[in-house]
């Protein structure tokens, strides 16, 4: 029973066996909301319920984070994730990233796109965090 589980725990890891994105969830491991750090900062990604594939891979329930950096409102949620500083995309499934972050106050926020950059519907949208850069 124990190897099954981790058998199944092991595929899903990897996208072979994903749970609807209906259940997924992302969020940021590390920092925690109100960490105050010195750059450069490092940003551990979490995801439950679906697993990561690198953008352009077509499998079920699978999808890659995009990092939003100080982003006041959401990009349009019909259309590919736009590229730039303040939206930092993860194409290649990659689940941490280190930031150099200039001192002060940013926001940090995940949001999980598909093999198109298009956002799941629903959306997997994580908790918006607030750190401090010293």
């Amino acid at each position: 029973m124990i190897k099954i589980c981790l058998l199944l725990l092991t595929l899903s890891s990897f996208g072979v066996i994903a749970a609807e994105t209906t259940s997924a969830n992302v969020y940021i491991i590390s920092p925690l909301n109100g960490a105050e750090l010195s750059s450069p900062v490092t940003v551990r990604f979490g995801l439950s319920g679906m697993g990561v594939a690198p953008a352009g891979v077509d499998k079920p329930n699978t999808g890659h984070h995009h990092l939003l950096i100080d982003v006041d409102t959401l990009p349009d949620l019909t259309m590919p994730v736009p590229a730039s500083a303040n939206h930092v995309h993860f194409g290649g499934g990659q689940t941490e990233v280190m930031l150099n972050l200039e001192p002060g106050e940013h926001s940090l926020q995940l949001l999980m796109g598909d093999k198109y950059h298009i956002p799941h519907k629903p959306v997997v949208l994580s908790e918006k965090i607030i750190i401090q850069v010293k």
